[in-house]
């Protein structure tokens, strides 16, 4: 499950609860449009701002709407106990991966995040993406832990939150971890801004905020870069950069809610307060460009 395309949907919310039938929606047109993967609950999935019942609620529905579509939710918390309480709902649930980011409140040392890992994998009996995304968790990895956490039993993808600006860095960046990890063990990108880059690179899956919303695009990114055409994937993301302008000025969540709206795959607001959706001039400006790409 962890090559090709992931796509991570939204998480709608009416004041607060989740809108039990806009989700299935969005996990249904997933499933339809045949992604490789399906990553409920992630950042963009809010699920950060859900409790422990509305995840592991909102995990069924995604696992029961996906149609065979492997699903991986987060078990993401401050607390170690409660991460393996998510872990354990989660496979409950019958998802087919787990999503870990290493959220804190006190900065966590290397050491503490390796044995977080390693209690985690020594508990669970599906495998587990490592995710990297310094913005959100408060931690950022180096490379030396990442190829010692894919040492780890049941350790299946490491889900990079940056790589270096120039193709060539990337490229090297890629190569380097590729020959130290795991075998079996897939390397991500994320951030979707630098998804094409990292695609051809050689990362092996796209962990895609987009996807959530527009898999078939997306989908057609993806197979280029993985089948190594590189005019192509270049052609298909550069139609997209107007929107990637949107995701690093307001960030992936915000943006991708607001087109969310905007097409009424959602109810509007369908964000967890108190965070908010685009308003204004900037939504009509977003609007326009989602409608010329998309």
């Amino acid at each position: 499950m962890f090559t090709g395309l992931s796509a991570f949907p939204l998480t709608p919310l009416v004041k607060g609860e989740i809108d039990d039938n806009a989700f299935v929606a969005l996990i249904e047109a997933l499933a339809a449009a045949e992604v490789n993967s399906i990553g409920a609950l992630g950042s963009t999935g809010s699920y950060a701002y859900l409790t422990r019942e509305q995840r592991f609620a909102a995990t069924r529905l995604a696992v029961s709407a996906a149609a065979g579509v492997p699903v991986m939710t987060s078990i993401g918390s401050v607390n170690a106990e409660e991460i393996v309480r998510l872990a354990e709902d989660a496979q409950k649930a019958g998802v087919s991966g787990l999503l870990l980011a290493p959220l804190c409140y006190q900065k966590l040392t290397a050491e503490e995040v390796f044995r977080l890992y390693e209690r985690v994998c020594g508990e669970i009996s599906v495998p587990l993406c490592i995710y990297d995304n310094p913005a959100t968790s408060g931690f950022e990895f180096n490379d030396e832990l990442l190829v010692a956490l894919s040492f780890l039993p049941n350790m299946g993808s490491i889900k990079l939150g940056d790589l270096p600006a120039d193709p060539a860095g990337a490229a090297a960046r890629v190569a380097a971890l590729k020959s130290q990890v795991a075998k079996g063990v897939t390397i991500g990108i994320s951030g979707d801004a630098q998804s094409a880059k990292g695609l051809l690179a050689g990362c092996e899956v796209w962990y895609s905020v987009l996807g959530g919303l527009f898999p078939d695009y997306c989908l057609r990114l993806t197979q280029a870069a993985l089948r190594g055409d590189v005019e192509e994937t270049r052609r298909l993301n550069g139609a997209l950069e107007p929107l990637w302008e949107f995701f690093r000025r307001y960030g992936s969540l915000r943006v991708i809610a607001t087109v969310a709206e905007l097409r009424g795959r959602v109810a509007a607001p369908c964000l967890p307060f108190p965070l908010q959706t685009l308003a204004g001039a900037e939504r009509d400006a977003l609007q326009e460009e989602a409608e010329r790409v998309l």
